[in-house]
């Protein structure tokens, strides 16, 4: 069975550089705390909390020591407490959710209503309405075109969780023109994000079987995962090769990998192992 890994799959930009900034705290020694789980992976979660670097869910449960902003980005709100709290904070916000936090608050401070394409309550998302609001920004979350509220008067604006679909923001925006508007459209989705998504795509086109790897928290994962198996029936979504087994792949000549941009290398190594040991 030929294994075929797609062009672009597995850690992006910003999660390596969050990876690789704990990693460095992590040696140096000292307390290390993560606000949330730095990145959207269990197995990579547990993993640095085998190496000491601890998760808090909240500024007051953090007791000292170092403070790591995890990739998804914080509110204002929440980077200014863990400031005036004194702690050392080092900010490991993803910079593409960091320039989509920017356009949101831009936005609004232009007088637009906020409209935010995304899934309510990820913390990406919880983000980018605080930084709308913090500008004076009236703010809507809408996962889909249904989701769109009646009865909107320009201006309007649309920011985009960076890991959506273009196709979802697409289907929003036509959706607010629709009902007359000419919406003010910040295109934040991540070009990593688009990338994985599109080479997915072609390489489920094409073979008898899919893996997807990476955390089912992760919402990039899962949406590769559905637009792999909206090409290929027979799609997969692992965490790891345990979940695999031989009877999965019967009949199958081709075989598609991919993974998360919350996937590290050495969990897509895993998996590749797997199959191509079958």
């Amino acid at each position: 069975m030929q294994v075929v890994r797609a062009k672009h799959a597995g850690a992006c930009y910003g999660v390596q550089r969050a990876l690789d900034m704990v990693g460095d705290l992590v040696e140096r020694g000292g307390k290390v705390t993560t606000l949330g789980p730095l990145i959207h992976n269990p197995k990579v979660v547990a993993d640095l909390a085998s190496r000491g670097a601890q998760v808090a869910e909240r500024p007051c449960d953090v007791e000292g020591g170092t403070v790591v902003i995890r990739s998804h980005g914080v509110t204002p709100q929440v980077r200014a407490d863990l400031y005036a709290r004194g702690l050392d904070v080092v900010d490991a916000t993803c910079p593409h959710v960091e320039r989509a936090q920017v356009a949101a608050a831009e936005i609004a401070r232009e007088g637009c209503r906020v409209l935010v394409v995304g899934e309510a309550g990820h913390p990406e998302v919880e983000g980018l309405c605080a930084c709308a609001q913090a500008a004076g920004g009236k703010v809507d979350v809408v996962a889909a075109p249904a989701d769109v509220p009646s009865g909107l008067y320009d201006p309007i604006g649309v920011v985009v969780q960076t890991t959506q679909m273009r196709e979802n923001l697409d289907a929003v925006v036509a959706a607010l023109e629709a009902q007359g508007l000419s919406p003010i459209v910040r295109n934040t989705i991540c070009s990593a994000t688009r990338q994985r998504q599109k080479t997915a795509a072609e390489v489920a086109a094409r073979v008898d079987a899919m893996v997807v790897i990476g955390g089912r928290n992760s919402s990039n994962t899962t949406r590769l995962a559905e637009i792999c198996a909206a090409a290929c029936p027979r799609t997969f979504h692992v965490e790891s090769p345990a979940e695999l087994n031989p009877e999965q792949f019967a009949g199958c000549k081709t075989v598609g990998l991919t993974a998360g941009a919350s996937t590290p290398e050495d969990q897509i190594a895993a998996v590749e192992a797997f199959l191509e040991a079958l």
